[in-house]
């Protein structure tokens, strides 16, 4: 059995709208059923954790939306406070725990599987995708390095990982605003993560521009 934590209890300050940006609305549905649907269409996924937060949870329920053991449980005061949330509430039985941002509707069926079947055989997997821009590092105000891309990767979600490693990765750092992703925490226990390539296609919405690029892609049909 594997499960799903899809976290989405942040309040999308950025996004400059009074409503949440995973209930912001493409293509007439909101962002968060996008991003389920693709989980639930997914034969690598038995079980979904929806992290929100109180005010996410009331505007959930108000949408009246029907998926079948979808789990709610409330976010925490971190990202990865939620995330913590939402494993403690995983099926005793889930084997490997696939984390996903709520945010990140363009995923494919096949970038879920691949990553959870590959977390299936090595432990840890995250799904990434090529660095295209070219990369400076800064001291102060002046630019200071131009770095080697070719060695550079996006981490994208989802990130899957076998249940043991993820709670040992979560008992073994302090939880606080600089871990923005589980691989950071999984990365300090020293266990290694493979990565798996994914599509430059699958943003994180941030500003409400990045939903003309969604809808665009959903249109395509491609997804």
């Amino acid at each position: 059995m594997n499960s799903a934590i899809i976290v989405a209890a942040g309040t999308g300050q950025r996004f400059g709208s009074e409503t949440p940006k995973q209930f912001a609305s493409i293509l007439g549905k909101p962002l968060i059923v996008h991003t389920l649907e693709r989980f639930t269409e997914s034969d690598a996924i038995d079980e979904i954790v929806l992290v929100l937060s109180e005010d996410g949870e009331r505007v959930f329920a108000e949408m009246s939306i029907d998926l079948p053991g979808l789990k709610i449980v409330r976010g925490g005061e971190t990202r990865s406070r939620s995330v913590g949330n939402g494993l403690n509430a995983v099926d005793a039985a889930s084997e490997v725990v696939a984390i996903h941002d709520g945010a990140r509707p363009l995923v494919t069926v096949a970038e879920i599987g691949k990553t959870v079947r590959t977390a299936e055989r090595t432990g840890a997997a995250c799904l990434m995708a090529a660095v295209s821009d070219t990369i400076k590092s800064i001291r102060g105000n002046e630019i200071a390095a131009t770095l080697d891309r070719t060695h550079l990767r996006r981490a994208l979600t989802p990130q899957a990982f076998q249940v043991e490693v993820l709670r040992k990765a979560f008992e073994n750092v302090e939880l606080d605003d600089r871990v923005t992703d589980e691989c950071y925490l999984v990365e300090k226990l020293g266990h290694p993560i493979t990565v798996v390539e994914g599509s430059s296609r699958n943003i994180k919405i941030t500003h409400p521009e990045d939903i003309l690029f969604a809808e665009a892609v959903l249109n395509s049909g491609s997804i």
